[in-house]
């Protein structure tokens, strides 16, 4: 049996869509909207009603509350407005065609995704009052945003978890199994149906995408990725005991500090500079064709190496930094997190408490840099009049243990490593509020949908479920996070199920983890070895529940096949010339700087923002981007 034959489709999944503030007005037809894909399953009868607040669908898990175990009960939301498919697909079309404006339809929202990489959330100060790391802008844009306060990654580990929030699917569903894997070009990505919509969908930074498509939906990429795009860092559960050269070690910790320079920061600033290049650009153009953005900013930092310029490290001179507040001998470790230990060197190699705080410092500037870089972005939004067209999401792709019970970096499912932090900003249209129901990055392909008002019946079958009720009404939602790990420091597939104040894991070969995290926020008392009958009922009702979601054996067969197959690839690949399938952005300044085939006056022109007219004015009929001529019909 193939992994995705584990997954059942819902019977009846029910259709889910935004909420408008007003009514959308049909807009013309226009050619080529026959070819629209629509899922007909879940789709309402052409013209008739389009429910807003209804339950959200689970793709590809099974019916919402399917689980019966006593746990959790998954509540209904109940419907309030209507609005039919077709005018959201008309208006769609009409943005594509950029004369929603000429229509008297709203103007699509511009869409901002910031990433951070490895940043924990339980340490930020909109989660811990008592964080000592200093995120004023990331904190402004929660006190005014929705935040998700237990959200969490599907895979804890860079591209597993960047290709499971691309995609809305689990790992298994689309083999990204690893830092090698390679997903299929024809596995649509938010960048795929925002472009549908009508969007300009544009990538600064990493993301990770591995072989020869490096785009995957995006219409552009302003950037190289910071880590190699071939199949070099396969994971080899061939053999389980052999280091690969490229795992983490203990390195980043032993020397972390102050520098004048690093790699990382080379690349953010390239990032930076693109992106902000990018949206000087857009703001230049004509706002009566230029098309909505959906742009993703993807940083590196705060992945270690755990480094930072002396002006952040200096910020945190005096700071009280905190050692981890859990250590667990390692022989008193579980069966993962000793193989974990093992993975990046840490077996009989203790940290001293000196480079924790060292690491811990650096770590902690590292993130205030990625805070200067939200608020240098919100900046040019406000400066360019963007800021009230664009809704800004904010979150990461794991976090990182940073010593607490003895593990750094990733690569488990406890607390510190799976969670992320996310907000959805954007106080014209959302209520500021926090929402403490578990959600994940998964569930961000059919949010973005929602959020410009897409059409959600052309969503293929997913793993994702919308969040867009949680920013409109007070309903309870799912609560509920499943998570998949294949990559190094383990040995065969480890599953975890997030609902209610439960998480679980299990796999072939470990013992079952239950944590109640209200009782037990620190994940000390592994309630799987209770014999408590309530703790007992709880465990037998998720094993049974991922027993009928996984076929752990099948995914495990699986893993192993593209494992060996990508490192036949890879071995073969390293002989005669090579590809490395590294993505190298396109790099055109001929129209950008003064040249001889532009007129001067026309550049100059073009090139300012705000555009004035001929005496310098901002506010005139003169003051277009054509210049006088141009405002009289010449």
């Amino acid at each position: 049996m193939a992994p995705g034959a584990i997954y059942q489709t819902p019977s009846s999944p029910e259709a889910f869509a935004p909420h408008y503030p007003v009514p959308f007005k049909a807009g013309p037809k226009q050619a080529g909207s026959e070819g629209i894909i629509s899922r007909e399953a879940t789709a309402p009868p052409v013209g008739g009603p389009y429910p807003i607040h209804s339950a959200a669908p689970v793709y590809g898990n099974g019916p919402p509350g399917e689980f019966t175990g006593n746990v959790s009960a998954v509540p209904q939301m109940s419907g309030h407005e209507s609005v039919s498919p077709q005018t959201v697909r008309e208006q769609a079309l009409v943005s594509l065609g950029g004369n929603a404006a000429h229509e008297g339809l709203p103007k699509k929202p511009n869409v901002l995704y910031i990433m951070a990489d490895q940043m924990a959330a339980p340490l930020l100060k909109m989660n811990n009052p008592d964080s000592v790391i200093k995120t004023p802008n990331i904190d402004a844009l929660a006190e005014s945003g929705v935040v998700f306060s237990s959200a969490y990654c599907n895979s804890p580990l860079c591209a597993p978890s960047r290709f499971t929030m691309l995609a809305g699917q689990l790992p298994s569903r689309i083999q990204g199994y690893d830092n090698a894997s390679i997903i299929s070009s024809q596995t649509p990505t938010y960048a795929h149906y925002l472009r549908r919509e009508g969007y300009e969908t544009v990538l600064a930074g990493k993301m990770h995408f591995i072989g020869k498509d490096q785009l995957h939906g995006f219409e552009r990429r302003l950037t190289t990725d910071i880590y190699p795009g071939d199949l070099g860092w396969s994971v080899n559960w061939d053999k389980p005991d052999e280091r690969q050269e490229w795992y983490h070690n203990m390195s980043s910790v032993m020397q972390a500090g102050p520098c004048v320079r690093s790699n990382q920061l080379d690349y953010d600033e390239d990032v930076m500079f693109k992106a902000s290049q990018y949206l000087y650009d857009y703001v230049r153009l004509d706002p009566k064709t230029r098309r909505p953005f959906a742009l993703t900013v993807s940083l590196t930092h705060p992945h270690d190496p755990y480094t930072m310029t002396r002006d952040y490290w200096d910020r945190y001179e005096g700071v009280d930094i905190p050692l981890p507040e859990v250590q667990i001998p390692q022989e008193e470790q579980d069966s993962h997190t000793k193989r974990l230990l093992k993975c990046i060197d840490l077996w009989d190699n203790p940290v001293p408490d000196e480079a924790a705080k060292r690491a811990r410092r650096a770590y902690f500037s590292a993130c205030t840099f990625v805070d200067d870089q939200v608020g240098k972005i919100r900046k040019i939004l406000k400066d360019c009049h963007l800021a009230d067209d664009t809704i800004i999401v904010f979150s990461g792709d794991h976090g990182d243990m940073l010593g607490e019970r003895s593990l750094w970096y990733k690569m488990s499912w406890f607390e510190m490593s799976a969670r992320v932090p996310l907000i959805i900003h954007s106080p014209s249209r959302f209520t500021p509020k926090r929402v403490s129901q578990s959600v994940s990055t998964m569930d961000l392909l059919p949010t973005f949908v929602d959020l410009v008002g897409g059409d959600r019946t052309a969503i293929l079958p997913i793993d994702g479920v919308s969040l867009y009720n949680y920013l409109v009404s007070n309903e309870l939602g799912k609560d509920e996070v499943f998570g998949e790990y294949m990559g190094e420091g383990t040995i065969t597939p480890v599953v975890m199920i997030r609902r209610g104040q439960w998480k679980y894991t299990t796999s072939l070969v470990d013992e079952p983890q239950l944590f109640n995290l209200v009782n037990d926020p620190r994940e000390l008392n592994n309630l799987a070895r209770s014999s408590k009958p309530e703790h007992v009922q709880v465990l037998q009702a998720f094993g049974a529940e991922a027993r009928k979601k996984w076929n752990l054996e099948e995914i495990h067969k699986d893993v192993l096949k593209c494992q060996r197959e990508r490192r036949v690839c890879f071995t073969a690949l390293q002989l005669g010339e090579k590809d490395s399938w590294d993505y190298q952005p396109p790099l055109n300044d001929r129209d950008r700087y003064i040249r001889s085939h532009i007129s001067l006056d026309d550049l100059e022109r073009r090139a300012r923002y705000p555009v004035v007219d001929y005496l310098g004015r901002q506010s005139t009929a003169a003051a277009t981007h054509h210049g006088a001529a141009g405002a009289i019909g010449e």
